[in-house]
Formats: structure tokens, sequence, C-alpha cells
């Protein structure tokens, strides 16, 4: 879980950093760091999605996973749950739950995330988290400068996904094979690409419904084998 902290607290620092500067950036200077976030995570969404190894499986999986998020609705659950946090907290800032699933999104379905997790779990080395930590604070003082306080609290889901992802890959490494990892990495790019349209305000797409086709990937390559 080493690696995890590290992420956390890099979040956390960098995110206390970008609140600082809030007031202090003009608006035409946030606003285009802020697009620079969007088209770095369109160019990661492309980039991990081509490395598909087989173009139904990433197909499919969106598919079914859009579908089983939409009747979920998962991104409802989501929100209410960054308004539960943003009750408790006392929080008084408009974009505390965009700012909170915004940043949640960026710092957990790229392949750092899973790939750092599960060889953090696996054999207990963090380098990859280690390394995610440091780009994830540079982003988050932008984020935190444009987005506020909710950058923040996103720490609070970042340290319960890759925390159970460690824990997964430590009692569950026979799961994790390489094939499941990359499919897995290539529905993050999916994500990714999505996500950055929406940073970029070109079309507004409620991506965490598109969560829960990482659970439908290993179920189709099941299926196949």
């Amino acid at each position: 879980m080493f690696g995890t902290l590290v992420n956390v607290a890099s979040v956390a620092l960098g995110s206390i950093i970008g609140l600082a500067l809030r007031r202090e950036l003009p608006e035409r200077i946030k606003k285009i760091a802020f697009q620079g976030v969007g088209l770095a995570t369109l160019f990661f969404g492309i980039r991990m999605a081509l490395q598909t190894t087989n173009i139904v499986i990433l197909f499919l999986s969106i598919l079914f996973g859009a579908i089983m998020g939409g009747i979920i609705d998962v991104q409802s659950q989501l929100e209410r749950f960054c308004d539960f946090l943003k009750v408790k907290t006392g929080s008084k800032d408009e974009k505390f739950t965009e700012g909170v699933l915004t940043a949640f999104l960026i710092f957990c379905i790229g392949p750092m995330t899973i790939i750092g997790s599960v060889q953090d779990g696996l054999i207990g080395d963090s380098s990859i988290l280690v390394a995610k930590s440091i780009l994830d604070g540079v982003v988050s003082v932008s984020l935190a400068s444009t987005l506020g306080i909710g950058v923040l609290f996103s720490t609070v889901p970042l340290f319960i996904l890759q925390g159970a992802i460690t824990l997964l890959a430590t009692y569950l490494s026979a799961f994790f094979i390489d094939t499941i990892i990359i499919e897995l990495s290539a529905v993050g790019g999916i994500m990714l690409l999505g996500l950055g349209i929406k940073l970029l305000e070109i079309k507004n797409i409620n991506v965490a419904n598109l969560l829960p086709s990482f659970l439908i990937v290993p179920l189709i390559l099941r299926l196949l084998s």
C-alpha cells in the first residue's frame, strides 16, 4: 500500500498548491491549463485504447459496461457520494462534486493505476505508483486551481480503489494475467478519451457510467477461453 499512500499524499499536496494559486492566477491562464489537461487526457486515452489485442473485446466491454452502468446509473451514485462528502466537509464550493469526479477519473482509470497497483500487490514494487504520483501531483495543481477543493477530496475514492486493486492482487495473483491487464488498460483508454472530450467541452459524456466495463473484460476473456 506504500505506492497508494504516496499517490494520495502527492494529490493532496498538489491540490493544496492549486487552491493557493486559484485566486492568484488569471482566468485565461487557468483555462488554458485546464484545456492542456484535456488534450493530454485525449492523447493518453487514444494511446491506451490502441494497445488492445482484440478490438471485439474492447467493443463488447464498453457496450455492455455502458448498458450496465446506465441501468445502475453509476454517475448518479458517485455524485451522491460526492454530495455526501460535500455536506460532511461543509464545503460551499459549487464545483465540489465536479472536482471530485473529474480528478478521480483522471487519476484512477489510467494504465499506471492498474499495472502499478497490481505490481505493488504482487511483488511489493511501488515504483510505478511513485512515478504516477509525480504526474498526478502536477495535474492536481491545474485541476484544483480550476475546479476547487473537490480535487483534494478525490483522494478518498483514489485511496479506496487503488488500495482495493492492490489487496486483490495480493490474494488473487492468478487472476491478473497480462491479457486482462492489457484489455483493462485499453478499456480505461476509451474512458479517458471520453473524459478528454468532456474536459474540452466538446460533448458532455457521463464517463462514470462506463466504469462497469472493467468488470465485463474478464468475463468476456473467460468466455473466449
